[in-house]
């Protein structure tokens, strides 16, 4: 099997830079990929002196799945995994790989954080929805069969988060199933102090009702889902506020961004399920544009050749 890493960044040199050292480490035989959004911070510079990158693709785009589905279009193996920029894998990582996927259309595993005081790991994750089986994965850290990424035409780039989710919904729709390696570890390298990130709300809802009712329309049990989780998170900032960890004011500011992100989400998301009525669900794919690059640097054969084309 001849595996392709796409390894999608945007300024994080140092981090990359130690990812790619566990590629060189643990997968020397992989097709590497760097996708490498308008960073500021050196990057180009960076993986175009290293000697174990084979594709260095340039976009204009700060989309993490604009930026994944690039590298599908450059990438030459029959399995293509997809590793976060600041992910390092583990030695077992490559082997695992190749192992399940001879037989397995989707493998991923766990992603373990550093944290003050010890480490912490993902677990399979998943849900029965409208009568189907969806398994998720961690988009930094999946890999799958080539003509499986076929079937999904990549991911759908109107998502700015939630691009692997939606990929998992409809992988279960095609029929595929998503296999849990617990070889196929990865570890973030740098160290967090387990708080919770700032989260964008209205992004939030607005790629939850968006991939619900493209993929499955809109009916009861997606409105329960989705209602279920906007009531979860009010009342969560509400109890912030009671214990007076957040001002009133971020309670409204929440209800906001959830009631005006469910309301796009679902709209755009029920005019792609229009648009797109077969299997996939994916009108904004792989096929659907050639024009991602802006320059791409290709180093797989005996002469360093590059190539640039208008965003």
């Amino acid at each position: 099997m001849d595996l392709s890493v796409v390894v999608p960044t945007l300024n994080g040199r140092e981090r990359l830079a130690a990812s790619l050292d566990s590629l060189a480490a643990h997968a020397s035989d992989a097709e590497v990929v760097v996708v490498n959004g308008p960073s500021a911070d050196g990057t180009t510079g960076m993986v175009r002196d290293r000697d174990d990158v084979d594709v260095l693709v340039e976009l204009s785009a700060r989309a993490v799945n604009v930026a994944r589905n690039a590298g599908i279009q450059a990438a030459d193996g029959d399995a293509v995994a997809f590793l976060g920029h600041d992910f390092a894998v583990t030695p077992e990582w490559a082997d695992a790989i190749e192992e399940r996927l001879d037989d397995r259309p989707v493998v991923t595993g766990p992603t373990r954080r550093r944290v003050y005081g010890g480490q912490t790991a993902d677990e399979p994750e998943r849900r029965r929805i409208c009568k189907r089986d969806v398994s998720y994965f961690d988009g930094g850290n999946v890999a799958f069969r080539t003509p499986v990424l076929d079937d999904l035409d990549g991911f759908d780039e109107y998502l700015e988060v939630g691009g692997a989710r939606d990929a998992a919904h409809r992988l279960a729709g095609l029929g595929y199933e998503v296999v849990w390696e617990p070889r196929m570890g990865v570890s973030l390298e740098h160290e967090t102090d387990g708080g919770v990130e700032s989260r964008d709300w209205e992004w939030k809802y607005r790629s939850l009702a968006y991939r619900l009712a493209k993929n499955y329309g809109f009916g009861p049990e997606i409105a329960r889902r989705t209602f279920r989780h906007a009531g979860s998170d009010a009342l969560s900032t509400a109890r912030d506020v009671l214990a007076g960890e957040a001002v009133p004011t971020s309670w409204f500011g929440t209800a906001r961004g959830v009631a005006v992100g469910m309301a796009i989400g679902a709209r755009d998301g029920l005019l792609a399920r229009a648009r797109d009525r077969t299997p996939t669900r994916n009108p904004r794919g792989v096929s659907t544009r050639t024009d991602r690059a802006v320059a791409q640097y290709d180093w797989r054969s005996s002469s360093s050749s590059s190539s640039s084309s208008s965003p």
